[in-house]
């Protein structure tokens, strides 16, 4: 990586040993009800779990949301050498999942979530999200010890006339990428810079030449950039 610009896509190596095909479907206790999720099971010996986080849902966002599907091929697929096990779910108010949408509270579904995963494959979490999944998820985990690292894709800095900040992102001390596209509408690229910036390290910030804020034409490339800083975490 060269002044933010990403190597052309090359396929990461397979899993050693590739995990079944399974997924599941479960349900998680929320603050506010039930949260509908669904799990991609992942290799015996993986040494982390991840958690996804949708966008927003009033836009349509929910865990079938296609940065998100991506988003987990590229932490489960064999063909991307991670081969982790997946929890995505939706955020309170969508799809089956109990409460009413908040904005704000749903920061609270993903401690929901983390518990969850925590508890169910007892292995360090990583956490990522996309856009207003990447600010839930930002806002669960500041300043704690949550999760070994997290993965911001499309975090949004200016939405709907309003500019947004993470303040508390120079207390978070675990591995932060951020990850979005050059020409994303809801992240300029300057402002995106400085939120970055204002990051506690380690931090690193990616943006993907031409891509948009929903990685339009380039969710191969996005997939690339992001497990191959995840395979940095890896022992």
């Amino acid at each position: 990586m060269k002044n933010g610009m990403i190597s052309p896509f090359v396929i990461g190596q397979p899993c050693p040993s590739p995990p079944a095909a399974i997924v599941r479907s479960v349900d998680l206790n929320g603050p506010a009800g039930r949260l509908e999720a669904m799990v991609n099971e992942g290799a015996a010996d993986a040494p982390f779990a991840a958690l996804v986080c949708h966008p927003h849902p009033l836009g349509g966002g929910n865990l079938n949301n296609k940065v998100v599907y991506h988003t987990m091929k590229a932490l489960n697929g064999p063909e991307w050498g991670l081969c982790w096990p997946v929890l995505r779910f939706n955020f309170r108010g969508t799809g089956l999942s109990g409460g009413t949408h908040d904005g704000k509270a749903e920061a609270g579904d993903v401690l929901a979530a983390l518990d969850w995963l925590g508890n169910e494959y007892k292995r360090p979490l990583v956490l990522v999200g996309f856009s207003f999944g990447a600010a839930m998820a930002l806002s669960a985990c500041r300043g704690g010890d949550r999760v070994s690292a997290l993965a911001a894709l499309g975090l949004p800095t200016h939405a709907e006339g309003r500019d947004y900040s993470y303040p508390f992102l120079a207390s978070c001390k675990f591995p932060k990428l951020f990850l979005s596209g050059d020409s994303d509408q809801y992240a300029p690229a300057a402002q995106l810079a400085r939120v970055a910036a204002s990051a506690a390290e380690p931090k690193r910030l990616l943006l993907l030449p031409g891509a948009d804020h929903f990685f339009t034409g380039q969710l191969e490339p996005m997939q690339q950039a992001l497990s191959g800083w995840l395979k940095e975490l890896e022992p």
